[in-house]
């Protein structure tokens, strides 16, 4: 099971860099299908050179993972893990300047 989630962790990890990588290259692709004034013929080889990128260089394939657990769902942004991460290592303490609300 250990293994699984450092897989999805790595895995997540390489889009994020290839998604870095391509970002600039993407963008003028997309720069020059979104101009109107631009012949049929050149625009239509951008969106074939868009086409070539690899898939994973998307931002659209990102996603937050949990950096403990691998979990994609229920994860908080701004501390980059999971509902259920964040809710042990808060009733435990760990997490600094965060406590539970009791009232």
């Amino acid at each position: 099971m250990e293994v699984r989630r450092e897989n999805r962790n790595i895995h997540d990890n390489q889009r994020r860099q290839l998604a870095k990588q391509f970002e600039l290259k993407r963008n003028l692709f997309k720069a020059f299908l979104r101009d109107p004034e631009l012949p049929p013929e050149l625009r239509e080889q951008q969106q074939y050179k868009l086409a070539k990128l690899p898939r994973n260089s998307s931002f659209t394939r990102l996603r937050n993972r949990c950096i403990f657990t691998g979990r994609s769902r229920g994860v908080y942004q701004v501390f980059r893990m999971s509902r259920i991460v964040f809710r042990e290592l808060a009733s435990k303490g760990a997490l600094a300047g965060i406590k539970k609300a009791s009232w």
